[in-house]
């Protein structure tokens, strides 16, 4: 099915940033930051963000390619070190390259499975390798056979959900009020991130900088909306909450209510309310806050992200009753058929499937992405790369609406397209 395989090195859509040093007070100096890293593999505390693109040429002379590609904050939250394209393409060479040539192309899961198993001296392959090979398989099978990686998926997985656009997450970086505007002025879906990973300068001590700016992006909504126009309020606090009310659960589940009551009528999201530097410690303290939520009639959702970096993760939180949406962060999964699955499973569940990832990620991954979540339709999907917002939302809607057109012209049970 291929004769040769290529790879370039790139860059991504953002920066690899050293969460650690920046939760202790690394300080802000114009785009870069002041200060020590924290974690291991870091030269500064922000850096320029790597990826590398994986080129497939078919038989036939079509081309495959995807991006490998890791988190912004790679490292961090008990996932995979920091990503060094010099030193990856070696296995690339040595180990992938040879794989993809012996293997049999019957099977575009199959593949990717086998993919997963691969090592090197114990030790498997990065995430990021994983990640962008395998969208390099995923787009070698559209080619082929001429469909969309969309109709792949659905094949491969015999899904027959009816399609319909996906609900697009926009995040806004540090520029979380002008920013804003841009996603009021385009409708985004879901917004704004907001990017609250500091206490003393993004959350204030008792949550009082968060509470003001969600009064003020309600009226923002209100001033530049329309009506018709309801996103839904979806924020990352890296934990913050947690520091700011010293693991009190009860005083935690309060400020929520207030943050409820501000946001009222759009719903809210909280992502990562506390970060307990493990996974077993993260699944319980959500499930209590989860539990606490519930009695009280609060109807704010938590989403998990970090501690929840695998399929398996994914599975324990659930089975845990801890959350009510999964940030699936796509480049931390690895291959992307454990992505899908994800999905798959959080909907079997009645739990919601944010199809995320990183701003630091590549237009290539943001496009298979679209796809992975059209197939599956998860929930809601990040607009990426980048934190400038009309970048990474022009990548993902433009290649949505493109493939919600083509789907339909062929006959497949496409809803509003």
């Amino acid at each position: 099915m291929i004769k040769d395989a290529l790879y370039s090195i790139g860059l991504s859509g953002f920066y690899f940033d050293d969460q650690r040093a920046i939760k202790a007070g690394a300080k802000e100096d114009g785009f870069a930051y002041r200060g020590i890293p924290l974690t291991s593999g870091y030269e500064s505390v922000r850096q320029k963000g790597e990826s590398i693109s994986v080129i497939l040429i078919l038989d036939d002379d079509q081309i495959a390619f995807g991006d490998c590609a890791a988190i912004q904050y790679s490292g961090a939250g008990g996932r995979e070190p920091l990503f060094k394209a010099k030193e990856l393409v070696k296995d690339l060479e040595n180990v992938v390259f040879p794989f993809l040539f012996q293997e049999k192309w019957e099977s575009f899961r199959f593949i990717c499975q086998k993919l997963e198993t691969l090592s090197i001296n114990g030790r498997k392959l990065h995430t990021a390798l994983r990640y962008g090979v395998s969208q390099a398989i995923l787009d070698a099978f559209s080619k082929y056979y001429k469909k969309t990686m969309t109709e792949i998926i659905r094949d491969e997985y015999l899904l027959n959900f009816d399609i319909k656009k996906i609900p697009i997450f926009a995040q806004s970086g540090d520029e979380r009020y002008i920013n804003v505007d841009k996603m009021i002025l385009k409708r985004v879906d879901v917004l704004p991130h907001a990017l609250i990973n500091n206490v003393e300068t993004k959350l204030g001590w008792r949550g009082e900088k968060l509470i003001e700016y969600l009064g003020w992006l309600k009226e923002r909504v209100k001033i530049l909306g329309d009506e018709n126009y309801h996103p839904i309020f979806h924020i990352d606090v890296y934990g913050t909450i947690g520091i700011a009310f010293q693991y009190n659960i009860d005083e935690i589940v309060e400020y929520m209510e207030k943050l409820e009551k501000i946001c009222y009528p759009y719903k809210l999201r909280i992502e990562g309310p506390v970060d307990m530097e493990s996974k077993e410690l993260q699944i319980d303290f959500l499930s209590k806050i989860k539990r606490k939520l519930k009695e009280r009639g609060i109807n704010v959702d938590i989403v998990a992200d970090e501690w929840c970096n695998s399929l398996d993760d994914i599975k324990d939180f659930i089975k845990a009753e801890a959350v009510d949406m999964i940030q699936i962060k796509t480049p931390v999964l690895g291959s992307i058929h454990n992505s899908i699955e994800a999905v798959l499973y959080c909907k079997e569940n009645n739990i919601g499937a944010y199809l995320g990832g990183s701003c630091n990620e590549t237009d290539r991954s943001a496009q298979v992405s679209v796809h992975i979540a059209l197939a599956t339709q998860a929930d809601q999907i990040l607009a990426k790369p980048g934190m400038g917002v009309d970048e990474g939302l022009m990548i993902v809607y433009n290649e949505m609406m493109r493939t919600l057109k083509i789907l339909k012209k062929k006959g497949l049970n496409v809803i509003d397209a």
